[in-house]
């Protein structure tokens, strides 16, 4: 069973259309791909507030 993490940063803008979609884009590609059933295929997605993400050893907020 395929198990797909994605991690991004959280957003207002970023409803729960928008993650209706990102999920079934995912699933559709690991089925295509990997040959299995769209039930075997997990999606997780992992939202990180911008304050705990940093890039180049700094916070994003700053």
């Amino acid at each position: 069973m395929p198990f797909v993490t994605v991690k991004m940063l959280k957003s207002k803008e970023r409803d729960i259309h928008v993650k209706r979609k990102l999920v079934e884009g995912i699933t559709g590609v690991v089925v295509s791909t990997l040959n299995v059933k769209p039930e075997a295929v997990w999606v997780n997605i992992e939202e990180v507030e911008r304050e705990n993400w940093s890039e180049g050893g700094k916070l994003s907020v700053d």
